[in-house]
Parts: structure tokens; sequence; C-alpha cells
């Protein structure tokens, strides 16, 4: 009669690679997908992929003689109780020129709210040409009820534009800005649920 060998488990170290090698493919892979957001942006930026504007690190060096017109575009998303909207809808501006334009924006609501905006330019092409010197949309905004606020932005549109062959037929960029509800912090809300005192009468 033949004796059957009982099976023998695995060895233990190899158990434990195993589970170290597992555990370290989860982590790279979390920390691929935090970089994956940062990365993306920085990607953005560089190229004005999506319509993403740059950063203006300098002043223009020089105005073109070619003008553009820039079309400014104003939302809210739902949840917001804000009224929002550009001071003029359009504006001929010079390629090189440094331009200052003011958004109007007014907190509806009988409580203190919060927003912040995103933003992109189309065509999605000239978004590696629009230079935003100083913009809103980098902080949170937190108004008042009933509060109206004048936001500025101040962009150039690089004279490097009239140097794209492949943009000559360009004559419109819109730039467009949506607010959306954030969080209140703690300490704005807590002043705006407390009731207001009553004086003498």
């Amino acid at each position: 009669m033949s004796t059957r060998k009982p099976n023998i488990p695995p060895a233990p170290r190899r158990d434990l690679f195993i589970a170290f090698l597992c555990g370290g493919l989860v982590a790279a892979m979390v920390g691929l997908s935090f970089a994956a957001v940062p990365f993306y942006s920085w990607f953005c930026s560089t190229t004005g992929y999506g319509g993403t504007t740059q950063v203006a690190k300098a002043l223009p060096t020089h105005v073109s003689d070619r003008t553009i017109t820039v079309r400014f575009d104003s939302n809210v998303a739902a949840g917001l109780p804000w009224r929002f909207e550009p001071e003029r809808r359009t504006m001929e501006v010079k390629l090189g020129e440094v331009v200052t334009v003011y958004y109007k924006v007014t907190n509806e609501a009988a409580r203190v709210t919060a927003g912040q905006a995103g933003y992109n330019v189309s065509p999605s092409t000239v978004g590696i040409y629009f230079e935003k010197i100083n913009c809103f949309c980098f902080t949170e905004q937190t108004m008042k009820p009933d509060e109206t606020r004048d936001m500025a932005v101040v962009f150039y549109v690089d004279p490097k534009l009239a140097e794209n062959s492949e943009q000559n037929s360009t004559n419109l960029i819109t730039l467009s800005y949506t607010f959306y509800p954030v969080r209140v912090p703690d300490q704005a809300a807590a002043e705006s649920a407390t009731p207001a005192k009553s004086g003498p009468i």
C-alpha cells in the first residue's frame, strides 16, 4: 500500500514576502493617485490644455497692433445663491496690453455663504497665451447676507499669439468663470447663526 504525503503549507517567509509585495503595490497605487492631481494641474497650466490660463510671471515686453475681442462669461453652480456678472460682456484688447476688468458678485441669501471660482478660456488652444496677473479665483470667497463685492481680473494676451500661424483666424477669446459652493468656515457660520442683539427702544 502506497502512503500519500501530507500537503506541506508554504513557507512562512514566502507568505510574508507576498504580503509585503501586495502592501507595497497598494501603497504605490495610492501614491500615484494623489500625485496625478498636481501633475495634471501642472500639465494643464504649462501647456494651456483644456483652456487653462497661465499665471503671468512678468509683464509683457511689447504691445502688438493686432486687436482681439475678449468675451467675459459668468456662471453660478447649483446650490450657491449668488448673483454673479461681469461689468461688461466684451472688450477689445491689443496683444500685450494689460487689462483690468471687474466682476460683481452678490450673496442673495439671508445667511453667510462661501464659494470658489473655477475658470477656463476658449478656444482651448489659446489658454497658453492668456496670462493672468491677478485673479479672484485662487481663494475662497465668504460673503455675508446681501453683501456685494467687486472682484478684479488683471490679464493680457501674450503677443506670441500672433507668431502662431494656427491662430491667425482667432479673433475672439472667451474667459469663463463658474462659482461653486464650498463649506462655510466655522467661525463665519457661527456668527451667521447668532441672532443680532436688539438695541434699546
